[in-house]
């Protein structure tokens, strides 16, 4: 797996997927697991577009469910072939729906595929129905859990904060006993 900055990479195709990713819980998974399926049956690579800080984070400075390196290592394990890593920070944010698109036409996706509450640009203006004037979009309906509930990265946290390790450990659907659970269990819970 290759890792660029933005406004780096450019792709003959590509099958994208745009987004914070804070955790890559079970819903993340899932759709990273279409896109990489749609990646190999068009025969071109699958690249992630995420943030360092996500912007929830940044904005409402909730704890960080996976650092930089944690994502980048399950990112890779999930067979993504490119990450590109934008700086969050208060340039980015400034910039419009119209600047972003632009950098999207570098990586020349063939596909998009999203969660159905993506939004992005400044103020959050553009959605997976901009997407749609100018991609194939596909749109990942939310994933649930056993009990009929969304699975968030928001949900995630507030189990951590209740002390509800095992429910949150089955939504990231990662191996509970991994180095990075058990360094970051602590942080999770101090809010």
């Amino acid at each position: 797996m290759q890792v660029h900055n933005a406004k780096t990479l450019k792709l003959p195709n590509c099958v994208l997927t745009i987004g914070a990713l804070d955790g890559l819980h079970i819903g993340h998974q899932t759709l990273l697991k279409h896109a990489r399926q749609r990646a190999e049956k068009l025969g071109v690579p699958l690249v992630v577009y995420t943030f360092d800080l996500p912007p929830k984070v940044f904005f409402q400075h909730v704890k960080l469910l996976t650092s930089l390196p944690e994502k980048l290592a399950l990112l890779e394990k999930l067979g993504v072939d490119h990450v590109v890593v934008a700086q969050f920070n208060a340039d980015y944010i400034s910039q419009g729906v119209d600047r972003f698109l632009q950098e999207l036409k570098d990586l020349n996706p063939l596909e998009i595929c999203e969660g159905h509450d993506f939004r992005f640009g400044r103020g959050r203006e553009g959605d997976v129905h901009t997407l749609r004037k100018y991609y194939e979009v596909f749109i990942l309906e939310p994933v649930v859990c056993a009990e009929g509930k969304t699975i968030s990265s928001t949900r995630i946290r507030t189990l951590f904060q209740l002390g509800d390790f095992d429910k949150a450990y089955q939504l990231l659907g990662w191996d509970k006993f991994s180095p990075h659970v058990q360094q970051n269990e602590k942080a999770l819970v101090e809010k």
